[in-house]
């Protein structure tokens, strides 16, 4: 009996380590110009997403991307937020005019960019380009 509740208890840990593991997902951290040329020049997906908190459609792109994010095959992406509000330097750079903005690359190549979207299908396809 003693086995058969040891398995039991076992198991349970199991399954309780996996659920508290962090899903494979693309993790947005604020823009750093050596990570994001490291990232570009080892030939990685990079996504930029130009946000502010008080704009509601970068509220909107939010779950969105935390969604697709958790995805697998989206796991690669290295993703790097700008502050419309406060990296104008950063916004002159990427030639970003709006906040909501996402840019994603492939490598070096800019392969997607859009302003406003908040429709899940949209984004995926953005997301797909650079990947």
């Amino acid at each position: 009996m003693n086995v058969v509740r040891s398995l039991k208890l076992a198991i349970f840990a199991s399954t309780a380590l996996i659920y508290a593991l962090p899903a494979l997902a693309f993790d947005a951290r604020p823009f750093d110009g050596k990570a994001f040329e490291a990232a570009q020049a080892s030939g990685k997906p990079v996504l930029l997403e130009i946000t502010a908190p008080w704009c509601p459609t970068c509220r909107a792109q939010k779950p969105i991307l935390e969604k697709l994010g958790a995805e697998q095959k989206f796991a690669p992406i290295v993703a790097f937020t700008i502050d419309f509000d406060s990296q104008k330097d950063l916004l002159r750079k990427f030639n970003v005019r709006a906040q909501s903005t996402l840019i994603s690359f492939k490598g070096k190549q800019e392969v997607a960019r859009s302003t406003g979207e908040t429709t899940e299908a949209a984004i995926e396809d953005q997301l797909d380009k650079s990947i």
